[in-house]
């Protein structure tokens, strides 16, 4: 992978992984391959943690009824304890990566799905931020991608936050990306980065500067379209 663009590979590959992710569980079948089912609630075995009723989990999403069981049932069938933990999540992006070390960049996107910071993935937490990444406006998008490089979670992005943003994505990719990577390229690209989002030049990117400055680009613009209607 070139290293040019890396704006638009950094919001992108949010939604790229976990499509894959998804894939790779069996939670993206088609909805035809699941009977209609004329239950009002999500089906529910013992597990650690019961989900919310799926009226609830409707009104927070921009999915069917169909669609939140068909997902409840792929994540059930990963997830039996109706929970995901760190360690899970790390080792699910790491067989994407091979050649690349992927437990930093998965461990911020933990995070970012990780509301209450408890250490755990629920179902609502993946649904809710599945519906934004798939269906949300370009904003919603926007907001939540500003959520996973705000890492300290103040409402600002520092030089600091998104340099270890960009070193867990290169170490992601790993030394074999083309051309080659250089060390000093994360820095590089993170003065970019700054260069273009910080309009006032205070150290900072805000939510504000950085929603403008994406709604202004057309490749992340184009970028925030690719995988609606998915499923």
């Amino acid at each position: 992978m070139g290293i040019q663009g890396m704006e638009l590979f950094a919001i992108g590959v949010v939604i790229i992984l976990f499509m894959a992710v998804l894939k790779q569980f069996g939670i993206l079948e088609p909805m035809s391959s699941f009977e209609d089912s004329s239950d009002s609630d999500l089906e529910l075995s013992t597990v650690r943690h019961q989900p919310e009723g799926l009226d609830q989990l409707q009104a927070q999403t921009k999915f069917t009824k169909k669609e939140l069981q068909s997902l409840y049932r792929g994540f059930k069938n990963e997830c039996p304890s109706g929970l995901v933990d760190e360690e899970t999540f790390k080792s699910i992006y790491s067989q994407f990566f091979p050649q690349g070390d992927a437990t930093t960049y998965a461990h911020f996107l933990f995070n970012a799905f990780d509301k209450d910071r408890n250490g755990s993935i629920r179902f609502e937490d993946f649904v809710i931020g599945l519906s934004v990444l798939l269906r949300g406006s370009v904003t919603e998008k926007l907001n939540w991608a500003f959520n996973l490089y705000d890492i300290n979670k103040d409402g600002y992005i520092t030089k600091e936050e998104m340099l270890a943003i960009m070193k867990s994505i290169y170490d992601m990719m790993g030394r074999y990306t083309y051309p080659c990577v250089r060390d000093e390229a994360p820095s590089e690209h993170v003065d970019k980065f700054f260069q273009k989002m910080d309009r006032n030049r205070d150290g900072v990117v805000t939510i504000e500067e950085f929603i403008e400055t994406c709604q202004k680009d057309e490749n992340i613009m184009n970028s925030m379209q690719l995988f609606e209607n998915v499923i």
